[in-house]
């Protein structure tokens, strides 16, 4: 249910897609005789637009998630495993044209092969099934194991877990598979913009994890007041941003994280 109501509302509460239907109804309006009502609303659409486009919101937005966490340095002598979460590929792409789709997150892998290399010791894990609501039976983790293959690691040593369906599922999951002991120190890699939400949720649930964020998309020094006028990326930008705050936010009224916005200060690593 958790699941389903969180497709559903981001399906309406996407700002492009906001956009859209704001723009829709104003000129609606405007067609019906509605002609106050349809000029507010097309005004609405359009400020809103122009905010995007000018002032890097979205950006702004996704630094301050992205420092909230740093890679460790050094990194720990010891690591009882490496998880990552999922979303370097496309398994929809790749079903339907036989080959591997990796997306903008194939960062998440480059670092877990590296670490894999490490800590050779590390128990590995590969987390992610299908947040898909029309194809949840074609899941990510099926198509993760040829190209970690292909790209030099030892798939012996992965356990691949593809049930899950969002960030609190990994967890409670991947833990079931590979029950880790509270004293024991995992990696966990994820974006760098998910890493907050993803550490939360991982707490949490009871996992002891240290953060390894990648494929950061700010450089942490954007200002609002620093115009532009790229609407593309801006609403693109606004939109990721706007996603994870929006999940921050829901987990921790719904009792999935017990901070707001997890940080580097709040890290217990036992051990």
């Amino acid at each position: 249910m958790f699941f389903t109501l969180s497709k559903i509302l981001w399906l309406i509460a996407d700002p492009g897609n906001l956009f859209i239907i704001v723009l829709t109804i104003g000129v609606l309006l405007l067609w019906v005789g509605k002609a106050r009502a349809g000029r507010g609303l097309v005004s609405l659409a359009l400020l809103g637009a122009l905010l995007v486009a000018v002032f890097p919101i979205g950006k702004v937005m996704t630094g301050v998630l992205e420092s909230r966490f740093q890679r460790p340095e050094p990194m720990p002598e010891n690591i009882s495993g490496i998880i990552v979460l999922g979303g370097v590929l496309n398994q929809f792409i790749a079903k339907k044209r036989g080959a591997t789709a990796p997306n903008i997150a194939a960062g998440r892998f480059s670092e877990f092969i590296r670490l894999a290399g490490l800590y050779p010791d590390a128990k590995l894990v590969f987390t992610g099934g299908s947040g898909s609501l029309r194809n949840p039976e074609i899941k990510e983790a099926e198509f993760a194991a040829p190209l970690l293959k292909s790209w030099g690691l030892d798939i012996e040593r992965v356990t691949f877990e593809a049930d899950s369906r969002n960030t609190p599922e990994n967890a409670i999951f991947s833990k079931a598979l590979v029950k880790p002991k509270p004293d024991d120190k995992w990696i966990l890699i994820t974006s760098a913009f998910h890493m907050p939400r993803a550490m939360g949720v991982f707490r949490s649930a009871g996992w002891n994890v240290l953060a390894a964020p990648v494929e950061f998309v700010t450089t942490g020094d954007e200002r609002l007041w620093s115009p532009q006028f790229q609407f593309r990326s801006g609403i693109n930008a606004f939109s990721r941003a706007v996603h994870e705050w929006l999940g921050l936010s829901f987990y921790w009224l719904t009792g999935r994280t017990d901070t707001l916005i997890p940080a580097q200060a709040d890290q217990k690593l036992g051990g």
